[in-house]
């Protein structure tokens, strides 16, 4: 049989497909509904990105001219209405969807309003990790503030008792969705605060939508979590969920059970650790008490411990040196003071007048004046003449 006649080629397929689609008024027009994934914002000011609900997926395709209309930022996880038409792209044979508009719908404004919310709390400084407070090390009482029934609160006393069979657990129950959880769960905080019930609190909800999850995003909670001064652990949703409230409290847990495991420590390693310090600490006082012991030894070996008074006759030895040493000194200080004192003496008197006159020599005195000249006397001048033995008194003729 020959088929050459009959075969169509790949590109008459596509576009037989496309014009199909194109004529088919309910996919000309159509309002989708979906969560954006793989959202990519390209250079040329096309926006690509896939929607999705829980069954399906599907490509689309936004053009830089219906782009630029938008009052907001597409982002991956955001839920919105898409406004367009379905078309095919005939080089890769691909149906997407051409989109004209976009809305965000109840969820994406959501989104929105968390986003707003959580940069108003950060610039205020409600994240700050400066204004984090540490969580005890050993609490007595672990304060929870959740729904008494579910699995939540099963899952944190089932942790607690298995790590610390002593801790107790304070079940505050609160609301943890609906409309007025939020004003509840911030009385709660508030109630174990003023009456001091609990040593660390565990704010916990299992997992859930956006809108389930939302009255730990509100700004109430947010404000009781940073004004409390009992140390919070945020165990909201599961491990991908973020809420306001874990970046206000002091510690996040991905899951209540981890909040249960990082606000209880686990007693049996806390034993492990306390029979390792005594080990290490027995093992020092040991080792101390050997290196004594050999110090000790060692003293009462020595000669000076044998022979105490060996050491003292030496030091009196040695003192005995020291005396003689000394007043040997002093001695030849003295006769170095005294040699010192004889010259001056002799150098005194030889310049004393009483040297001169024992020569021979005389002085002579005219109203207590010593004449030195002969030109200052005069006839009957009445004089006094000393002498190395006495003095007399005359008068010049």
């Amino acid at each position: 049989m020959n088929y050459e006649n009959m075969a169509v080629t790949v590109s008459q397929v596509n576009s037989y497909i496309k014009e199909k689609i194109a004529s088919d008024e309910g996919l000309n027009n159509l309002i989708i509904k979906g969560e954006i994934s793989n959202f990519k914002n390209h250079y040329t000011g096309h926006m690509y990105f896939t929607l999705k609900d829980d069954k399906s997926l599907i490509k689309c395709i936004m053009f830089k001219t219906y782009a630029q209309r938008l009052n907001f930022m597409p982002k991956d996880g955001m839920k919105v209405f898409v406004f367009g038409e379905v078309s095919v792209f005939e080089r890769d044979g691909i149906y997407q969807v051409y989109a004209k508009a976009m809305q965000e719908d109840g969820v994406g404004a959501l989104y929105k309003q968390y986003e707003k919310l959580k940069q108003e709390l950060e610039e205020k400084g409600y994240f700050d990790i400066s204004h984090k407070k540490k969580i005890p090390q050993m609490p007595k009482v672990i304060g929870v503030l959740t729904s008494q029934t579910g699995s939540v609160i099963r899952d944190i006393i089932n942790v607690s008792t298995r790590r610390n069979p002593n801790v107790q657990i304070r079940l505050l129950p609160v609301p943890v969705q609906g409309q007025d959880a939020a004003p509840k769960i911030a009385e709660g905080i508030r109630f174990m605060n003023k009456n001091k019930l609990a040593d660390v609190l565990i704010l916990a909800r299992g997992g859930g939508s956006l809108e389930d999850l939302w009255p730990f995003n509100e700004e109430i909670v947010a404000q009781a979590i940073y004004e409390s001064e009992l140390p919070i652990i945020s165990a909201v949703g599961h491990e991908t969920d973020f809420s306001i409230s874990d970046f206000v409290s002091d510690l996040r847990a991905p899951t209540p059970s981890a909040a249960a495991e990082l606000a209880v420590p686990d007693i049996y390693e806390v034993k492990q650790k306390i029979n390792g310090y005594q080990n290490r600490l027995k093992l020092a006082l040991n080792k101390k008490y050997e290196m004594l012991k050999l110090r000790y030894e060692k003293i009462i070996s020595s000669s000076i411990f044998k022979d105490p008074t060996r050491m003292i006759n030496d030091r009196a030895i040695l003192l005995d040196k020291n005396i003689k040493r000394i007043e040997t000194a002093i001695q030849n200080k003295k006769q170095e003071q005294k040699e010192k004192y004889v010259k001056l003496i002799s150098k005194l008197d030889a310049l004393s007048p009483l040297k001169t006159l024992a020569r021979g020599y005389s002085l002579t005195e005219k109203d207590g004046k010593i004449i030195k000249n002969a030109t200052e006397l005069k006839s009957k001048d009445k004089v006094r003449l000393v002498f190395f033995n006495g003095e007399k008194n005359a008068e010049i003729c």
